[in-house]
């Protein structure tokens, strides 16, 4: 199940140029079967809603509910599209890495060495890089838009409560520090969650690789990793969440001061 290695292999191009590698082509795989999804369910809508349109709705109402108790209700009306989005996107990739045949079937090229045609996206740490660091950019956009470049630096290095004399100037002292680390903490933010989801995903796959190998006869390869691929199921569904979770807290906690103006909002 696993692929050949940390890095993808590429397919058609070259690495100093332009390269289309076999855990890109996942995420392209993963991404129409999103969008087809959508259309079967919005191809012939109806109030009372059935089938594809019934789950999708579901799907849509849940998640929405889920990240909308995080971020409250003005936030995830501007929000919900990239954390909803994000998150089936990498629960679908997580588990069409899954599927046999992903990592297993190889193809040659001109010097002989073989290439898996598939492996898993997020076992690439170019594809959760980008995801990282767009949700890096689009953090920045919104935390400025919701609270204006004062109240953004306010928010981060302005003293917290009323203090006076002496005991203010050492607060101001005190919270300019604090700030300090807390602009690291923002630029290391993405490089923490990039890792965390191509590191799960990518050790699982080893793991499963391995433990195929246990067994000589290639008609009985999937036995010893058969338990764990359940595990897996389970890990793909946690690792979505703690991205899409963590991502959703940390666009919280730079907005907090928006629990006051909900109601202005939806007045």
């Amino acid at each position: 199940m696993a692929g050949h290695g940390p890095s993808a292999d590429v397919l058609i191009g070259d690495k100093d140029s332009f390269a289309i590698t076999n855990s890109m082509v996942m995420v392209w795989i993963a991404a129409l079967l999103i969008i087809l999804f959508c259309r079967a369910a919005t191809k012939k809508m109806s109030m009372v809603p059935a089938g594809f349109q019934n789950f999708a709705e579901w799907l849509v109402e849940s998640l929405y509910n889920f990240f909308g108790g995080i971020l409250g209700d003005h936030l995830v009306k501007r929000t919900f599209w990239f954390f909803g989005g994000t998150f089936m996107l990498i629960l679908l990739v997580n588990y069409l890495g899954l599927v046999p045949g992903v990592g297993s079937i190889v193809a040659y090229d001109s010097h002989g060495h073989y290439h898996p045609v598939l492996r898993g996206g997020n076992a690439d740490l170019n594809m959760t890089a980008a995801m990282s660091v767009i949700f890096a950019i689009l953090w920045f956009y919104w935390a400025f838009t919701e609270n204006g470049v004062k109240g953004f630096f306010s928010h981060i290095f302005a003293p917290k409560g009323d203090f006076s004399g002496a005991m203010k100037v050492g607060m101001i002292i005190i919270f300019f520090l604090v700030g300090l680390l807390e602009i690291i903490s923002i630029f290391i933010r993405p490089v923490a969650l990039s890792f965390r989801l191509f590191g799960n995903v990518f050790g699982g796959e080893v793991t499963l690789d391995k433990l195929m190998h246990l067994v000589p006869y290639d008609w009985m390869r999937f036995l010893p990793a058969l338990p764990f691929m359940f595990m897996e199921l389970l890990v793909g569904f946690i690792q979505a969440l703690v991205f899409t979770l963590l991502s959703a807290v940390f666009l919280k906690l730079i907005c907090e001061h928006d629990d006051h103006g909900d109601e202005e909002h939806a007045h």
